[in-house]
């Protein structure tokens, strides 16, 4: 098993496999978007699969992709259905923004896919065209992308709802009664320093404590039966399908038990989502470095990962890279 120097056990792995994106959400990247990585600096999906079969053998037992946007890399069912042989047992799920769904949620269920997150921010159109910077009818699209996934059995799906005070958080109860209705899990994130325009601040969080409050007051809540992986606080409707879930890493920052790593798009092993520092494990990997060697520099560069995040500390500092960047 990996741990870090505080004796934390790590066995959730986040790979970006792209940068790039087709929304721009404002709580991830500037409004005239970012400038893409080369194509040559991104991991191969053969580079993928080498990095996660040295990663099983270090007691990694779950995988997400993500990225930028994970749809608009080409085949990403092939890179799934090798990680899928690598790993019959594996965890291995998938976060987009849903556009690409319809199309191919059936594809990435057969070639071995356990599950999707879907990021969602908004039920208005408008609203949704605003927050992720895109025209209105994609709205429709992500909608039946949801849809697709429920249907090709990617569950439990879940839901992704960034609030931001101001933008979306009058909606809470409506993404209740979508998750009542859908039977799905919705998942209340707090705004985080990671916005590409620099935009953040304290004053635009919405408290995940407040916002279960709010909904228990209209449908009763209790805790999930299977906590499941993860930090977020998890709840079922008392009298009914679907439940919410809250990750609350500003106000109630889950630094100790966080047991997740990430891989970047252009094969940069990050420790902390908000960690100042990267480890290239590109390099190792082009320079024909042997497993063992890769193994030796993932547990090396695990263990020194940082106490916390210090959003909320006085010397905060945030990382270089926007959100979009690094991998969600």
């Amino acid at each position: 098993m990996l741990h870090d120097r505080f004796g934390r056990a790590v066995d959730d792995l986040r790979i970006s496999i792209t940068d790039r994106c087709n929304f721009r959400c404002v709580y991830c990247m500037p409004e005239h978007g970012l400038r893409w990585l080369p194509r040559k600096e991104i991991l191969s999906y053969e580079e993928i699969l080498r990095v996660v079969a040295v990663m099983l053998r270090l007691g990694i037992t779950t995988v997400r992709l993500t990225g930028g946007e994970p749809l608009v890399r080409p085949d990403v069912e092939v890179l799934v259905r090798g990680l899928r042989a690598l790993g019959p047992g594996l965890d291995l799920s998938l976060t987009t923004n849903g556009f690409f769904l319809p199309e191919k949620a059936a594809a990435l269920a057969r070639a071995g896919l356990t599950r999707v997150n879907v990021s969602l921010d908004s039920l208005h159109p408008d609203r949704f065209a605003r927050m992720a910077r895109v025209q209105r009818r994609c709205f429709a699209k992500v909608l039946e992308g949801l849809d697709a996934a429920l249907s090709a059995g990617l569950g439990p799906v879940k839901v992704s709802v960034v609030l931001m005070k101001g933008h979306n958080d009058d909606e809470v109860l409506d993404f209740a009664r979508l998750a009542r209705q859908k039977a799905v899990q919705v998942r209340f994130i707090e705004f985080m320093p990671l916005d590409g325009a620099g935009g953040w601040s304290p004053e635009l969080v919405v408290p995940g404590n407040e916002v279960r409050r709010r909904i228990a007051h209209v449908y009763p809540l209790v805790p999930a039966r299977d906590p499941g992986p993860g930090p977020a606080a998890r709840y079922r409707f008392a009298d009914g399908a679907g439940g919410v879930g809250f990750s609350n890493p500003v106000t109630e920052p889950f630094c100790g038990s966080c047991n997740r790593i990430r891989l970047t798009a252009d094969g940069q092993l990050r420790t902390c989502l908000f960690s100042t520092r990267e480890h290239d494990l590109k390099s190792l990997l082009r320079s024909g470095a042997g497993d063992e060697a890769l193994e030796q520099f993932v547990v090396q560069a695990v263990w020194t990962k940082d106490p916390g995040h210090r959003i909320n500390a006085p010397d905060f500092v945030r990382p270089a890279r926007a959100m979009s960047a690094i991998g969600g």
